[in-house]
């Protein structure tokens, strides 16, 4: 019996989506550990905000995802954990780092969203 399943083609903007969710996964980590006083506040805000992206990528986002969403709401997610790491760089005094993880993250969702659409 032969198993021959296509293996779905991974593109150079996969790759690139997915250092980007792991660069948004340790921003969030990197906030909450140097943003907010340790011990307490900083290593709650270290380990939960990063925990609450990958749950909410998981559920709405990942291919695999939970909820199936319409290109529309997956948008959402993504708009809400790569601004929120945005967000963080610009908080910990890093505007360039905030800049050009936004821009590189819009362009590949957008390129991402056009593919998904069809379009």
């Amino acid at each position: 019996m032969n198993d021959t399943r296509p293996t779905p083609a991974v593109g150079v903007n996969d790759v690139l989506r997915f250092v980007l969710e792991l660069f948004a996964f340790v921003s969030l980590a990197l906030w909450g550990f140097l943003a907010w006083p340790l011990p307490w506040p900083g290593i709650l805000f270290g380990i939960l905000a990063p925990a609450f992206a990958i749950l909410v990528w998981a559920l709405f986002r990942s291919p695999k995802a939970v909820f199936r969403l319409d290109p529309f709401g997956k948008a959402i997610v993504e708009i809400f954990v790569f601004g929120a790491a945005a967000l963080a760089w610009w908080d910990l005094g890093q505007p360039i780092v905030a800049g050009v993880f936004a821009v590189v993250a819009t362009v590949s969702g957008v390129i991402s969203g056009r593919k998904e659409l069809g379009a």
